[in-house]
């Protein structure tokens, strides 16, 4: 398994399409109820960084829970393909909460979601609906290829939309914990 993730998140106009084809076409994974916690570390100033390219979180998916550290990889026009991720289950979840205040890790802002999964190919498809935030769609590669270009493999995703007619696309670069604390300066990273 690789530690490197290749996904996109996009808002989309018009959800039936997809969701048509996704019953036709796809295989439904699963439906689950994700409250993931964000935590910057005392030592590292994950927020000072615009977009924030790194990012620690604690994840509570229906009782099952995971900690996952992200580093984004951003070009020069403040866009991202691609992220390192380390990911691993988290037995109790409480207690590890409880190790992160203790070593001053704190708190930044929690993201509430219901997602709904379907496999499609070499894609993980997920329809996400965010409590204060709205309805979103991500797109994981899932594929066995990892050596094509982050780029590539990004821009088929958003053909592949494209293709399905949900009007208009909008790409989500900074994700869903950076649109929660800081509303007003997505607005020039979504698009």
């Amino acid at each position: 398994m690789s530690d490197r993730e290749i996904e996109i998140q996009v808002k989309i106009e018009n959800s039936t399409n997809l969701l048509d084809f996704l019953a036709q076409n796809a295989q439904f994974q699963k439906e689950s109820h994700q409250v993931d916690t964000y935590y910057c570390p005392p030592h590292r100033g994950f927020l000072a960084m615009r977009p924030v390219e790194e990012w620690l979180r604690l994840r509570d998916s229906n009782g099952r829970y995971s900690i996952t550290y992200k580093n984004w990889h951003y070009e020069g026009n403040g866009k991202s393909n691609y992220c390192d991720e380390y990911e691993t289950p988290v037995e109790n979840l409480e207690s590890l909460q409880k190790i992160l205040g203790v070593l001053n890790f704190k708190p930044i802002t929690t993201v509430d979601k219901l997602r709904k999964t379907w496999r499609h190919q070499g894609y993980e498809i997920a329809v996400d609906s965010v409590k204060n935030l709205g309805d979103f769609v991500e797109i994981e590669y899932k594929g066995d290829n990892m050596a094509l270009a982050p780029a590539q493999i990004t821009e088929e995703m958003m053909s592949f939309l494209d293709g399905l007619s949900v009007g208009e696309i909008k790409r989500n670069y900074v994700g869903y914990p950076y649109m929660l604390l800081f509303g007003e300066e997505v607005k020039q990273t979504v698009g």
